[in-house]
């Protein structure tokens, strides 16, 4: 009987503990349902009280709030939630850059845009009609520039066609100062023949040709990276998750659901490791990565100093004028020089003798460009040091993007301190090892099954866009340019140019005659005692060298007519 009391007790006492426990559970599960149901889900999904797991896939099967349908659901809620933060992010950087390259593009497109303009005004007031007859010359100049800019050497060999602009020029102008003369078309050719010997311009052609070439290589280049860098962020960023990571992110995020502990978030080790094994790719992209955003800061130190784009294309019409200056205080010797080469021209039929300077009349109109610290901001409401200054800012920051991603996503709210984390089976200290970042380094991931031997291709594509991209920059770094026949098809093409690899680059240093002193310590620097002054003389030998042309040109315009 005795016995039997006991148990009677003991059986009393199961069913109350039992019954006292499954309440427990069924609570523990109302917590869950709110939060399943938070996430869009529905609430019937989750049952009334915990389970035995022993159907789950991912998640421990001891006890659980989760069936098979929820489990599924919450994998592909756990995609969404690791790719929202690392797409924000990549979004971010790819928001950046797309704006940088806007900026750059649109600044030196409108700085060649203005530096037409004034060309045309300046000479313009200066030679009046006479520019006007001959405005074609330049206009073909700055649409030949522009798509150079936009092309490179593909479109237009930028060596030729500054030749053949200061040939016409040449040719032109040798007419002008000897119109009581007939020359035929051959004559000329013996004229143009002549210019490499005679060096009607000076120095000036050589000079802009090397800035020019240098400054354009430098200032498109960096435009390209900069697109490239947008293109190759926004490719790297659809690379979709494996079924391994899915499964890792699951567990992470969404296990402590089915075992009632909802507001439980995973230990930062455990995210790392989860993190770094669904990231292995874009890690190795590191790499390539920084030595990309090396050569574009190397290039942009190249357009602060010696290569400057604005310092070159800004006082084109100060140069050419200068050019002009050169041709007509030497008219005389050059003329002779032509006849005794190519022979005594023809006089030409009804020409009247000249005047003298003072029965034709002085020109009179004078034309006194912006000094360069009078001239207003160039283009696109900026300046190239500013838009420089600020991309630099931005391409530092840029570095080491994809091996720091873990550690920028498992930071914050997204994790718990200490020990009290989610380990991925139970609130308790994650004991495994950190691996390292990288596809090599996931071998022994222990949350993450990756398979190394199957690199993304989609990735290492990007990886071999930024090589080849970084030879570019490196080429356009010394002067050279690369020609991009193919840049939508990722095509390098072959060098050409003129850079800083042939011995003749001793004899071009004095390139750097109007550009601010660089910052490569390899380039001889002008002494500027005084910039303003230097300035001021060169407004002043401008504005007397344009006055002398109007002069002349004004002199010989009746007979020319």
């Amino acid at each position: 009987m005795k016995w039997v009391s006991v148990i009677s007790t003991i059986c009393t006492l199961s069913v109350i503990f039992g019954s006292t426990t499954a309440e427990t559970k069924s609570k523990s599960c109302n917590e869950v349902r709110l939060a399943y149901s938070s996430k869009g889900f529905n609430l019937n999904d989750v049952p009334n009280q915990g389970v035995n797991g022993a159907h789950l896939k991912v998640c421990p099967q001891g006890y659980t709030c989760c069936t098979v349908e929820m489990e599924e659901k919450l994998s592909q809620q756990s995609r969404s939630d690791l790719k929202a933060p690392v797409s924000q992010l990549s979004s971010n950087l790819q928001s950046t850059f797309t704006q940088r390259h806007r900026h750059f593009d649109q600044f030196f497109r409108e700085l060649l845009d203005n530096a037409e303009s004034s060309l045309h005004k300046m000479f313009t007031r200066t030679y009046g009609l006479m520019f006007m007859r001959h405005a074609e010359l330049f206009k073909n100049l700055f649409q030949d520039l522009r798509r150079y800019y936009a092309s490179g050497s593909a479109a237009v060999n930028l060596e030729a066609m500054l030749a053949d602009f200061w040939n016409s020029l040449m040719e032109r102008m040798f007419r002008l100062m000897n119109v009581q003369y007939e020359f035929s078309d051959a004559y000329m050719e013996c004229v143009v023949g002549h210019s490499e010997q005679l060096k009607p311009f000076g120095d000036v052609p050589r000079k802009l040709r090397l800035q020019l070439t240098r400054a354009f290589v430098a200032a498109r280049t960096f435009t390209r990276g900069l697109a490239v860098m947008q293109d190759v962020v926004g490719k790297v960023s659809t690379v979709s998750a494996s079924p391994g990571c899915v499964r890792a992110a699951m567990k992470m995020l969404y296990c402590p659901y089915c075992s009632g502990q909802v507001a439980l978030k995973p230990c930062q080790n455990y995210c790392l490791n989860v993190l770094r094994g669904c990231l292995a790719n874009q890690a190795d992209l590191d790499s390539e990565w920084n030595n990309f955003l090396d050569a574009m800061l190397s290039l942009a130190e190249r357009l602060e100093g010696p290569f400057n784009f604005e310092s070159v294309v800004d006082p084109i019409d100060v140069k050419i004028s200068d050019a002009i200056m050169n041709m007509q205080e030497n008219s005389m010797q050059v003329s002779q020089k032509v006849f005794q080469g190519c022979g005594q021209p023809k006089l030409a039929a009804g020409f009247r003798s000249r005047r003298s300077i003072k029965e034709g009349g002085g020109f009179t109109g004078r034309f006194r460009p912006y000094s360069p610290e009078a001239r207003p901001t160039t283009a696109a409401g900026t300046s190239l040091d500013r838009l420089v200054t600020d991309v630099k800012k931005k391409l530092k920051h840029a570095k080491k993007f994809w091996s720091t991603l873990p550690e920028t996503v498992c930071a914050g709210e997204r994790v718990a301190p200490g020990d009290e984390c989610w380990n991925g089976t139970a609130k308790s200290r994650y004991e495994s090892v950190v691996m390292g970042n990288g596809l090599a380094n996931q071998v022994s991931n222990p949350d993450v099954e990756v398979d190394i031997t199957k690199p993304d291709m989609v990735i290492r594509r990007q990886i071999a866009a930024l090589k080849e991209m970084t030879v570019w920059l490196k080429a356009a770094h010394s002067g050279n340019d690369i020609s991009m026949d193919n840049e939508e098809d990722g095509g390098s093409g072959e060098e050409s140019g003129s850079g800083c690899n042939s011995p003749s680059c001793d004899d071009d240093r004095d390139i750097y005659f109007s550009t601010p002193a660089p910052h490569n310590p390899r380039v001889v620097k002008v002494a500027r005692p005084d910039a303003g002054s230097e300035n001021s003389a060169l407004v002043a030998r401008s504005s007397t060298a344009l006055a002398l042309a109007g002069l002349v040109l004004a002199l010989l315009l009746p007979h020319w007519r």
